[in-house]
This record gives C-alpha cells, sequence and structure tokens, in this order.
C-alpha cells in the first residue's frame, strides 16, 4: 500500500518496501525508515573511493543519502525525507548505486576491460 504525498511521490508501506526490496534489490534492507546497504571494503582507500562514487551519484539526481564511512565498510542510507519515508526516487537511487560499486568488468564478458586484480594487495570492494 502505498500513501499520496504529491503527485509525483508514493510512499511505501514496510510491506510494499521488503517486497520491492527482495525482488529488485537483494542486497538491501528495510531498517528505522531507510533503505540500506553496506558495503565492504578492502581499506580506508576503498572507503573514500566509495563514498565520492556515490556522492556523484547522489549530487546528479538530486537526491542524498545518509552515509557512514570507516575503515573496511560504508554504510548507505536512503529515505526522501519530504516525504517522511521510502518513495521510488530512494529504489532508484539504490539500484543506480548498486550498479555502479558492484560493477565488476573483468567478470562481464561483454567488457574489454580487464577489472581489478584477482589479489589481496588490490582489493577494492569485497563482493558479496
Amino acid at each position: 500500500m502505498t500513501t499520496p504525498i504529491t503527485n509525483t511521490e508514493l510512499v511505501y508501506d514496510a510491506l510494499a518496501i521488503r517486497a520491492r526490496l527482495q525482488a529488485e534489490l537483494p542486497h538491501w534492507y528495510e531498517q528505522t525508515g531507510h533503505i540500506q546497504r553496506r558495503y565492504k571494503t578492502g581499506g580506508w582507500k576503498a572507503s573514500l573511493l566509495v563514498v565520492n562514487a556515490i556522492g556523484h551519484l547522489a549530487e546528479a539526481a538530486w537526491h542524498h543519502p545518509e552515509l557512514e564511512v570507516s575503515y573496511g565498510h560504508v554504510l548507505v542510507k536512503l529515505q526522501t525525507h519530504s516525504a517522511h519515508g521510502i518513495t521510488d526516487k530512494d529504489f532508484e537511487l539504490a539500484r543506480k548505486i548498486e550498479e555502479l560499486i558492484c560493477w565488476q568488468p573483468g567478470k562481464d564478458k561483454q567488457s574489454v576491460l580487464d577489472g581489478t586484480p584477482d589479489d589481496a594487495r588490490y582489493t577494492y570492494i569485497k563482493y558479496d
């Protein structure tokens, strides 16, 4: 069930949020009124790279997540503050973040890019 906020924003209830996350973003979860995802990184430099990549997407979308940054992870929390809940804006930005952060060109059969070497010294993201 959704609640209309404006002509363009619908707030999803907990059941609808869980269903969408399960179907579209299985590594994300709902907690404390946000959809969230923790990205495990290879260290401080990798965490900063993740934050900067997310920052670019958020600024381009003009929809800004809450971020918790640590040496070995970045926690992303999305909520449409103006709607006081989860809207399509949150799901769309979460998908963009997921696509960018989880991109592995070395595993993409159509990509000519090698991707990060499979060596612990170059660990960037600890993929699920």
